[in-house]
């Protein structure tokens, strides 16, 4: 018999929807701190462990309609994307528009994470003092992208949205970012001359 912590998570999934309870524990210890941090990023609320734990129920509860042919890590983010959506929509704390330009309007296909190290590591120090500032569509596909590391195809999974807009938003979201950041300089420095 295979060991436990050397399966994939697709055959763990598998394994747990045969009734093993332990494979489940293993998936569990994989994606909690990948939660916890999608949560704390993506909602900034002191609930992020408590949101965590509401989307490892809901991956149980709905364990049987995942289909190991898949791949497992974008099913268990588009849980916690529905999970961190209805937490938002519930708060209302933010407005969610239905009607997205960016799904409904054709872009060009954007090549997957077409940056370079150093430009990945300037938009993650940017990300980490920023971040809550922008939207959440656009809060979203930043935390996928540079903090989780989710591939275009991946996030475009999770969100259900086509590659390209996922490669919309990530520009849109980047500048966002960057002129929030260039207020905040002005607000602290003064404008440049």
């Amino acid at each position: 018999m295979q060991e436990l912590n050397s399966l994939t998570d697709e055959q763990g999934a598998k394994k747990v929807q045969q009734g093993d309870a332990e494979s489940f524990g293993i998936l569990v210890e994989r994606y909690e701190a990948k939660m916890l941090r999608y949560a704390r990023r993506f909602l900034f609320t002191d609930t992020a462990e408590d949101m965590a734990q509401e989307v490892f129920l809901k991956v149980y509860q709905n364990i049987k309609s995942y289909n190991p042919q898949m791949r497992f890590n974008p099913w268990i983010y588009r849980i916690a994307h529905n999970e961190f959506i209805n937490r938002i929509k519930k708060n209302g704390r933010e407005e969610l528009s239905f009607f997205d330009p960016d799904t409904l309007f054709p872009h060009p296909v954007s090549s997957d994470n077409p940056e370079k190290d150093t430009d990945r590591e300037l938009t993650k120090k940017m990300l980490d003092k920023y971040l809550d500032k922008i939207g959440v569509k656009y809060r979203e596909v930043l935390v996928l992208n540079y903090l989780e590391e989710l591939s275009y195809k991946e996030i475009a999974d999770v969100l259900k949205i086509p590659v390209s807009t996922v490669g919309v938003r990530i520009k849109r979201a980047k500048e966002a970012i960057q002129k929030v950041s260039k207020l905040f300089m002005e607000e602290t420095y003064g404008r440049p001359n």
